[in-house]
């Protein structure tokens, strides 16, 4: 792995943060987290199915791990591809307590509609960007011991994340993670794509608006 020191200035993957939206809400949310010039180090996709290499195991058993750190996430869908990686995840309402797991995210901004600030300076410790960053962190620390690039990068800076509505675009995104990597030949991660997948094209639709 060559060591860098910086984010690389292309292909990144872009957010569609919703703007004002509090990201320590109770609900559901999809994640995209793409590889450093989505460089394929994780694994590679053989008649449809993925085989993930060393790297690409410790980044599931990471993610796996998550849920055991932070209790006050549930983990679901997830898949690890050759340069990328997708997750729906579940933030509590109240940590540790039944049925306090909101299945879709509320359509109104609880904090907005108290009329707090939504985003404060730096991420909430139960925020959706903590977890992010931690997973992405100890990650980064792992694959660098292990390979022995100490200040190896990793990740791309940014990463995409999706606030989930309803349970119709749940399962959708379900479908879509379970069905990743028979379609990589059409993923927007694979730089040899032959194809456009309508996934993205749909994804494409939601605005970064509390509305959406």
């Amino acid at each position: 792995m060559t060591t860098r020191t910086s984010t690389p200035p292309t292909n990144r993957r872009r957010t569609i943060s919703v703007r004002g939206y509090d990201y320590t809400q109770g609900g559901a949310y999809f994640i995209t987290i793409c590889t450093r010039d989505r460089e394929c180090f994780l694994g590679k996709v053989v008649n449809g199915m993925v085989q993930l290499n060393e790297t690409g195991r410790l980044v599931e058993s990471v993610w796996l791990q998550t849920a055991t750190v932070r209790p006050e996430i549930e983990l679901d869908a997830y898949v690890v591809m050759p340069n990328h990686f997708h997750a729906i995840f579940f933030i509590h309402e109240s940590p540790g307590v039944p049925g306090a797991t909101r299945r879709v995210a509320p359509t109104k901004n609880h904090s907005a509609s108290a009329g707090k600030p939504c985003r404060p300076a730096g991420p909430k410790p139960k925020s959706v960007g903590a977890i992010i960053g931690q997973f992405k962190s100890l990650v980064t620390k792992r694959i660098n011991l292990t390979q022995q690039h100490l200040d190896g990068f990793v990740w791309q800076r940014n990463y995409y994340e999706h606030v989930i509505r309803d349970e119709e675009s749940l399962n959708r995104i379900r479908e879509y993670i379970a069905t990743n990597a028979p379609r990589w030949d059409l993923d927007r991660e694979n730089l040899q794509a032959a194809g456009k997948d309508a996934f993205d094209d749909w994804l494409a639709t939601f605005k970064s608006s509390p509305e959406n």
